[in-house]
């Protein structure tokens, strides 16, 4: 007997849910609310507007702007059609965006106002056959709302396989040329398995998302799962600390997804002890290494504060650390999800034993389908036994806890002795005159590089090297220790949170 198989389309789930629930909120963004009817009629008109303009199955859409209702409604409109959604990233340079529109041949793409300037300095150079403005019409972009309301709403949702492209989403590109890593209808489905049997989700959670939407974690930590399970949303156009204070006090606000320098943030506003966050029941911090003070500070707060790892091409969550063992296993990344496994190889691809050193490797099914035409550095990354390597350093000890230490490309290696960043920061990190701190390896005649730690402090503090390293020399090998300081006003960190190191090398070596 031929049994049919379900329709893995990930927007056929949310309007099924839209359907059952069309009253519900779907959508808090700048004071306005939609409910999942409006919402779910906004997403078969996008759709239809899309396919009137001959977007097929297979074509990409992109999306160019900041946070915003119409971003989620594109990205399900284009998924509605079998079509493939392409985040862009707001903060890129007109050449940069160029390469990426290029390298994705986009078919349509849409674009925030605010943002056009920059798409029209390079758009001679765009294979786009469609523009269109979210809002309004300008020279030679569609006014994607007037579309709407013409449009021809789509009644039937493409059937998807859980092989079939979702979404192409580029990697930071924090060296080299940015990638597109394909993700599959299954592998975003799978994640969000994997996450609710992690942390558990109910119709009832209102999730908060002020992390950019084109970054793995703002897209898919809680945005999509809050579609998938009908959950109010309350979006931030952008992250701002008060702000989403402001919003956890007003709307009652049970989980928020953010990177560790947007909780820092948070903390470090005056009026953050005052607060009212007692509805909060989980924040998941990932996009880098989170200092264990910052943990014991939302703990003191009673605030379950959850690490997870993962990386745009796990879609993203690699392990996860549940409420339940938050303090008694400070500082680790937790266990991998049920479908997924976890394991720490040698330079030979070898797995090594407990608390050994070596490169984290990932397996199951929410790894990408590969690289956008990079079929080289597809098979670099994916080995022939379907792991996925990160690129990360890291150990898993006795008990399967699995603890990063830092970048494969980013460890120091000073005198023959590596030393992981990540390790020093967070002794650092601790220090009261500190606010932010990076640790990098700078040339050195004598040692091969300098343990060089390059921090901003608070106003009206004062701190040397010498001062630095007497805090740290109880905590630290000796060789460990920072043998240069560089003070400055910020660090710089790509729209994911994450520092920008080959950043700091180049501006200091």
């Amino acid at each position: 007997m031929h049994r049919p198989e379900p329709n893995f389309n990930v927007a056929a789930q949310v309007i099924k849910q839209a359907e059952l629930n069309p009253s519900d909120t779907a959508i808090i963004f700048e004071g306005a609310k939609r409910t999942y009817g409006e919402f779910a009629q906004r997403v078969r008109s996008l759709a239809g507007l899309l396919r009137g303009a001959g977007v097929c199955v297979g074509d990409r859409v992109g999306f160019l702007g900041f946070n915003q209702p119409s971003f989620i409604e594109t990205m399900f409109a284009t998924v509605s059609l079998g079509a493939i959604f392409v985040p862009l990233n707001f903060r890129l340079t007109g050449e940069e965006l160029a390469f990426i529109i290029d390298d994705a041949g986009v078919h349509s793409l849409i674009v925030d106002p605010d943002l056009i300037p920059v798409v029209e300095s390079v758009r001679e150079r765009l294979p786009c056959r469609r523009f269109y403005s979210v809002h309004g019409a300008l020279d030679g972009f569609a006014c994607l709302e007037s579309g709407l309301s013409v449009a021809a709403p789509v009644s039937e949702i493409a059937s998807s396989s859980p092989h079939d492209t979702l979404l192409i989403m580029y990697t930071s590109g924090t060296t080299g040329l940015p990638k597109g890593a394909m993700l599959t209808h299954g592998n975003i489905v799978w994640n969000n398995v994997n996450a609710s049997l992690a942390f558990g989700a109910n119709k009832s959670d209102v999730l908060l998302t002020a992390a950019p939407l084109f970054h793995i974690g703002g897209l898919n930590v809680m945005t999509i799962s809050a579609f998938q399970m009908g959950s109010p949303l309350v979006l931030l156009r952008h992250f701002d600390p008060e702000a989403v204070l402001d919003a956890i006090e007003e709307h009652s606000v049970t989980h928020m997804f953010g990177a560790p320098a947007m909780f820092l943030f948070m903390a470090q506003h005056p009026t953050f002890a005052a607060r009212d966050l007692s509805s909060i029941e989980i924040l998941i911090v990932g996009a880098a290494p989170c200092p264990e003070s910052l943990i014991s500070l939302y703990g003191q707060r009673g605030i379950s504060f959850c690490q997870g790892y993962g990386l745009t091409e796990t879609s993203p969550f690699a392990s996860f650390l549940g409420p339940q063992k938050c303090l008694e296993k400070l500082g680790s990344a937790g266990l991998p999800p049920v479908h997924t496994e976890l394991r720490i190889v040698d330079n030979d691809n070898v797995a090594v034993g407990p608390d050994e050193r070596g490169e984290i490797c990932i397996k199951g099914p929410n790894i990408m389908k590969g690289y956008w035409n990079r079929p080289e550095a597809t098979a670099n990354a994916i080995d022939e036994m379907g792991w996925f390597h990160s690129g990360d350093v890291g150990y898993i000890d006795e008990e399967g806890y699995l603890y990063i230490c830092d970048r494969l490309k980013d460890m120091v290696i000073t005198g023959g002795e590596n030393v992981y960043p990540a390790e020093v920061e967070s002794v650092l990190f601790e220090h009261p005159a500190i606010t932010e701190v990076a640790v990098i390896g700078l040339p050195d005649e004598k040692w091969g590089e300098a343990v060089t730690a390059v921090a901003a402090i608070t106003g009206g503090s004062d701190l040397t090297l010498e001062g630095l390293r007497d805090f740290a020399v109880a905590k630290l090998a000796r060789y460990k220790l920072p043998s240069r300081l560089h003070i400055v006003e910020a660090l710089p960190r790509n729209p994911a949170g994450k520092v920008l190191k080959f950043e700091l090398r180049e501006t200091l070596a």
